[in-house]
């Protein structure tokens, strides 16, 4: 099954064998595939035995790198700018905002169609990024007509903060996890995303896992499975 404009990944009915009563949609990172976060659904089946997961491919491939996608250009990243001047994120992550709404019209056909493929709502989906991932799940997320049930981000950053009090529609509970050794995300990006999605009456909770770098530890993937189980419970 492909989804709108093209997007496509690999999925992963429910566990139950019943129809699908929830959507958790996995958003991979910069040069990676679909492939690299589908492999979390396993971890969650139990807790959540009726939810459907899928993991689309970002819609472009890095030049250069066959094998790899992207949802936007990375080419002007530069982490260690971060670290020399923390105060730097902002510029760094306002610069990305134009990519991350070019994906996002594909993106949210790509929703909507698995949605409805399912005969699903949006208060039954929620959006789970890593890295790149993270920007697209919060950006998307919270512009989105309809809110979805929840967001959890792993390793990312807010992206377009500047402009979410005007364009902000939806607010969905947020929880972000990142590695306090990321080198390529810093942890400041979830800091500043923390306080970004506050400023705007987000319910925003936050975890740092000790000595992980780039990457999810097993105490994130424990708090993120208890928050979309405990979401999926509450009544829309």
């Amino acid at each position: 099954m492909v989804g709108a404009i093209g997007l496509n990944g690999p999925r992963l009915p429910p566990a139950s064998g019943r129809p699908a009563r929830q959507l958790v949609v996995l958003l991979h990172g910069y040069g990676a595939d679909g492939n690299d976060l589908i492999v979390l659904a396993p971890y969650w089946q139990r807790l959540l035995p009726d939810a459907a997961f899928v993991s689309p491919h970002a819609p472009e491939r890095i030049p250069g790198a066959p094998q790899g996608y992207q949802w936007f250009s990375l080419s002007n990243y530069d982490p260690n700018a971060m670290r020399r001047d923390p105060r730097r994120a902002a510029d760094i992550y306002r610069s990305m905002r134009f990519g991350a709404e070019s994906a996002a019209k594909q993106l949210n056909g790509f929703l909507d169609a698995e949605l409805l493929r399912l005969k699903l709502s949006d208060d039954s989906l929620a959006l789970v990024g890593f890295s790149q991932g993270t920007m697209m799940s919060l950006y998307v997320g919270l512009r989105r007509a309809r809110p979805c049930r929840c967001i959890v981000g792993f390793s990312g950053a807010l992206v377009g903060g500047e402009q979410l009090k005007s364009e902000i529609v939806s607010r969905p509970p947020v929880l972000l996890i990142h590695g306090d050794a990321d080198d390529l995300v810093p942890i400041e990006a979830m800091l500043g995303a923390v306080e970004g999605l506050g400023a705007n009456e987000v319910a925003v909770q936050w975890h740092v896992s000790r000595g992980i770098g780039h990457s999810i530890g097993e105490d994130g993937l424990m708090i993120a499975g208890a928050f979309l189980a405990d979401n999926f419970r509450r009544a829309p």
